[in-house]
Formats: structure tokens, sequence, C-alpha cells
């Protein structure tokens, strides 16, 4: 469950999710509301919709990279690329469904807004362009689905479902703020306020992250076993332990303090979709203590302490008042940004 609220915006082009789905899985996107700020007489020049691509992984795919002002709404993809366009027509309030290459790999957009507020038939109908025929050959094109948008906020919900194994894989959903022409205008402010729920069967994790909580708990349980096993041969050979040895009996316990957290907090994401705050911190808290007490062990070996000198200089000390205090700050960074 994810729910992400951006204002005044100025990308044109923003990763909302990637997430990996087997079959029976399925998404929902609610858009709460979408604002474009206005730029006068050239705002037919701006296009705004949202990209649903199956991607090899979890990066931007190599489409997006292939020149800055790329814009997918705009310009044709290769057939190689599976991709659904939404594109927003705020002139006429009308979401538009265009499938660049309609293959059964690709599963089918379903509106789910409230109909209670339309008008009778144009909740959701199929355009097709008619083609003129020639002598020759015959050229098909794509249908395009639409869906209106509710007045003032602009918004509307859709989903989709995961029907057959040739389906399955790993989706990513973008956002596109795109100007269209040679016009004088560098960046669109856009707010955005959407909610996205993806589940697959029996879980709300992502195809690939399914076997963490078990795999967490295990490998709790053999950092454990380790650390007993250290502290058995400590005990077993005391003429030749040194207090850095005892240091190095915490690190076991302490990685596996911190992956028994962190399995309980993918257990509720898994259950429920979303983190409990508490378990949250909690593993946060370990893990950090960890990093840090894993690098000052490395950092007292790497000056030889209990090894040659029992006494650690005045050089040694400058270098952990600076050292280890920038390992913290890194470590609080890295929880941050996860």
């Amino acid at each position: 469950l994810h729910h992400l609220t951006l204002r005044d915006d100025l990308r044109q082009k923003v990763h909302l999710n990637t997430f990996g789905f087997f079959q029976g899985g399925f998404m929902r996107v609610t858009v709460n509301s979408l604002l474009v700020q206005s730029v006068g007489e050239s705002d037919k020049d701006i296009q705004v919709g949202f990209s649903l691509d199956r991607t090899q992984n979890d990066g931007f795919p190599t489409y997006l990279n292939e020149k800055v002002d790329y814009c997918i709404l705009n310009q044709k993809p290769s057939h190689e690329v599976l991709v659904i366009i939404l594109l927003l027509d705020f002139s006429e309030k009308l979401v538009k469904v265009k499938f660049e290459n309609k293959t059964p790999q690709l599963p089918d957009i379903i509106f789910t807004e409230s109909q209670a507020t339309s008008p009778p038939g144009i909740i959701e109908k199929s355009e097709q362009k008619q083609v003129p025929k020639d002598n020759t050959t015959e050229v098909q094109v794509p249908a395009v689905r639409t869906h209106p948008m509710q007045s003032g906020n602009n918004s509307f919900s859709f989903q989709f479902s995961i029907n057959s194994k040739e389906q399955e894989g790993l989706y990513s959903l973008y956002f596109h703020n795109c100007i269209r022409g040679n016009v004088q205008i560098e960046h669109v402010p856009f707010s955005l306020d959407i909610a996205i729920t993806e589940q697959n069967p029996n879980s709300y994790l992502s195809a690939g992250e399914i076997p963490l909580p078990k795999l967490y708990i295990s490998m709790a349980f053999f950092f454990f076993v380790a650390g007993v096993v250290w502290i058995h041969t400590l005990r077993k050979l005391r003429a030749d332990v040194f207090k850095i040895h005892w240091l190095m009996a915490l690190l076991p316990f302490t990685k596996s303090l911190s992956l028994v957290f962190h399995a309980i907090d993918y257990h509720y994401i898994s259950t429920q979709g979303y983190p409990i705050e508490g378990w949250a911190v909690v593993y946060y808290i370990t893990h950090l203590l960890k990093g840090a007490l894993l690098f000052i062990t490395i950092a007292l070996i790497g000056t030889g302490w209990a090894f040659i000198k029992h006494i650690l200089s005045d050089k040694d000390k400058k270098i952990f008042m600076i050292v280890i205090p920038l390992q913290v700050l890194a470590n609080v960074a890295f929880i941050i940004m996860e």
C-alpha cells in the first residue's frame, strides 16, 4: 500500500512504483487529485499521463533514458516495448487508454471509479478510428478507450489483474508531464495525490520479496548458532583470547537480532500491506547498532589494539573521533533513505 503526495513538482517523469506480479495478483491505482499549473496559451502543448510497462529490472527502462526530453506520450516506442498509455485530456475531462503493442502479455485496464455522477453512455467507450482502405493493404489502428475524470480535482481510479502465466512479470508505473512542440516552457509544475495498492495471492509483497520473511528468520538462526559456537570456542581457549575476541562475539548476536526484527517487519507488510512503526523502529535501531559495532571492531583490529598494543595512541583516538561519527551518520542516512 502506497500513498504519495507531490506539490508543485517540476519533473517530467516520476517513477511511482515497480512491483513483481504472479498470476492472481492485481494493482489498483486511485488518483485523488491531479492539478497542472496553467501556462496560458501553451496549455495545448502540455501532455500529462501515466505509463505502465513490463520491465526486466527495477531501474528505468532504456526507452526512457534515450533522450532527456523523450516523452512516451507523444513519441511511439519500439515494437519490443510492452507498455500501456493513459493519456489525460483536461479539456474534455477524459482518460484515454492506448495499447501501443496489444499482446496477451499485457493485462487489461479496468476503470473502477463510481459511475453515479457520470451521464449514461460516456462511462467507458471504445473509439475505433476508421482507416481508408486501398487496393493493396489494410491497416488497423488500435482502439482508444476513454473514461471520464471527475471535474474539479481530475480524480479517477483504475486497476488491472494478472490472469495468466504469460502476464506475470515486473511492472513499472510512471507519471509523465511532457511538453510537446517547440514552446518556450522549461518546466510545468503539477500537484498529484495518488494511492497505489498492489497485491499478489496471499501477500502484499512483490514476487521477489515473498520469501524474505522466512529467509531472514533462517539467517537469524544461523547467526545465533555461529555466535554460540564462537563463545564456546573462546571459553575453551581462554589462554589465547583477547578482549577484541569478546567484542567480535557481539556481532553475530546483534546481526541475528536485527534480522529477526527485519523478518517481523516484512511479515506485517506481507499480511497487512504496510509496516508496523514499532517493529520498523526497533529494526532500524538494531541495524544501526550492528553497523556501528562492526565498524568499531574492524577499526580496532586495524590499529592493532589488544594484539600489539593495549592502549590507543592520540592519533588513533583522533581517527576514531572523526571516522566513527561519520559511519554512524552514514548508517542513519541509509535508514532514512529506506
